[in-house]
């Protein structure tokens, strides 16, 4: 993979993928945005937009709807919610060649967490994000590395983004090794402007973040609350650190090791302030919710390994409640 002269692609321009947008292209890349409808013309004629904790970043992108428009590309961060994943791994295709290094940054259990490691579950599919193979055919695993996000950016319209708290990106190949690449790209990222860590273990990080996302995003869609209020409520913290306790279960039966006590987390949490998760975002916008790669899957793994997680699994169902209810007022 080439260090000069590397052809970046942001496949999704939510908020996230205009971020990483922004920050890359103000930091000098020349940066190819796979993008679609108001947001395509939005990026075409203004270029991207960040306001964040070190000021505004507006820069000029290529950006097209075509794949194939856009050429094979050395780096690809697919910035997508995870309903959508398939439609947009199937469309990057045209842009993959031999050394091409894909990066989902995508919410949750991801599909190849099996794939590149040995262990009793090797290659096992998940079958909440990969019912049937599609992804792992898709992306063969000699692509990817592994990403975990602690971004928290909110699409204030097309192409423009603001953030309120520090960037941070870990990276990690699915195999555990701290590669050369691993280590250009994590250079890369953290040029601009982006906390960025090479991680020789990205599962453990994944499920740092499953924690956060499991033990906030359901509920806020089914209470409305924010970060901040989640955390901290008397009504709704002990739910929170049942949902957590169950996580934790389940990441230490797949060999997990997550370094924060419970208190460290909660405060952590209702630190974030006044935020609304991205799922209560998408619920608000009446857009598919990330519910199977965040939740199910999670369940899918404690069964493998005989837990139970009845709060989590509770919480879930009123969240599916509150998404299958949002659905047919949209299309009623």
């Amino acid at each position: 993979m080439k260090e000069i002269g590397m052809r970046i692609c942001i496949a999704g321009a939510g908020a996230i993928g205009c971020t990483l947008a922004a920050r890359l292209a103000a930091s000098g890349q020349s940066v190819n945005v796979l993008a679609r409808g108001e947001t395509l013309n939005s990026l075409q004629r203004d270029g991207v937009y960040l306001n964040d904790l070190e000021g505004e970043h507006r820069a000029a992108v290529n950006a097209s709807d075509s794949a194939e428009a856009l050429g094979p590309q050395d780096l690809i961060f697919v910035c997508t919610k995870e309903p959508a994943l398939a439609a947009i791994m199937r469309q990057i295709q045209p842009m993959l060649h031999e050394d091409t290094v894909v990066i989902p940054v995508v919410n949750g259990v991801p599909w190849w967490y099996f794939q590149g490691v040995d262990g009793r579950f090797a290659d096992h599919r998940i079958q909440a994000v990969d019912p049937d193979g599609e992804l792992s055919r898709l992306i063969p695993a000699r692509h990817l590395i592994g990403a975990v996000v602690f971004i928290t950016a909110v699409r204030k319209a097309p192409g423009v983004v603001e953030s309120t708290n520090p960037h941070l990106m870990i990276l990690g190949e699915i195999d555990h090794q701290l590669s050369e690449r691993l280590e250009r790209i994590r250079s890369l990222v953290e040029n601009a402007g982006i906390e960025a860590r090479a991680s020789d273990n990205i599962r453990d990080q994944i499920w740092t973040k499953i924690t956060a996302n499991l033990t906030s995003n359901p509920l806020s869609v089914v209470t409305e609350a924010t970060l901040e209020q989640i955390y901290s409520d008397d009504h709704l913290s002990p739910l929170v650190r049942q949902i957590f306790d169950e996580v934790i279960q389940v990441a230490a039966a797949h060999g997990a090791r997550i370094r924060f006590d419970p208190q460290t987390f909660m405060e952590l949490g209702a630190g974030m302030g006044a935020v609304k998760t991205s799922m209560l975002q998408d619920h608000e916008q009446g857009s598919p919710l990330e519910l199977a790669a965040i939740g199910h899957a999670v369940l899918e793994l404690a069964e493998l390994v005989g837990l139970q997680m009845p709060t989590t699994r509770h919480v879930l169902a009123l969240t599916d409640f509150m998404a299958n209810k949002r659905r047919s007022e949209k299309a009623a």
